[in-house]
């Protein structure tokens, strides 16, 4: 799907860092519809615990389509507990192939702390390289950021908050209030 087609793309940044065996997801809080910002301290990284196994996502998109997918990725972590990467592989298919959840559009970041994933309705269930993930409408900017800061001293979090600034100065679509979600692998 061009980016274009996906009306939902634009007006989100959400940035995943995995470094010393921890991983942070960070999002931006502003939501727009079309050239107007309607909120400025939206979250769009939650925390799950299906099951008592925490995980964290952040999500790009539609709301409504992403917290349709967070609730069936809950189903899925409750129906196999503790195991992240065949909750997301099964979402996925089930996204791919369900005509209802076929027309959702949002994209998704989710970590158990140890394992990180972006799950896409292409039926996509990608492992990031370098450990450093983003999607939404800065979310290039994020990861350029995120990739240059992962060889320096600075911790997980530290560089998810960093690559969130960066994006922010660039994108139109990216604010500043963030929420902030640690996993621990």
């Amino acid at each position: 799907m061009a980016q274009q087609d996906f009306p939902g793309w634009h007006g989100t940044t959400i940035v995943a860092v995995r470094k010393g065996g921890k991983v942070v997801i960070a999002g931006d809080g502003q939501v727009t519809l079309g050239q107007t910002v309607i909120k400025g301290t939206a979250r769009k990284v939650r925390r799950i615990s299906p099951g008592g196994h925490e995980v964290i996502c952040g999500f790009a998109g539609s709301t409504a389509d992403a917290f349709t997918l967070l609730e069936r990725l809950e189903k899925k972590l409750e129906s196999t507990p503790g195991q992240l990467q065949r909750a997301a592989v099964d979402l996925a298919k089930d996204w791919r192939t369900d005509k209802y959840l076929q027309k959702l559009e949002a994209f998704l970041i989710v970590s158990d702390g140890k394992d990180l994933y972006v799950i896409t309705g292409a039926g996509d269930v990608l492992e990031p390289e370098h450990d450093v993930t983003a999607i939404g409408s800065g979310g290039n900017y994020a990861l350029a950021a995120g990739r240059a800061l992962m060889d320096s001293d600075m911790e997980a979090e530290d560089i998810a908050r960093r690559a969130m600034a960066i994006a922010a100065d660039i994108c139109v679509y990216t604010n500043g209030s963030l929420t902030v979600e640690t996993a621990e692998g």
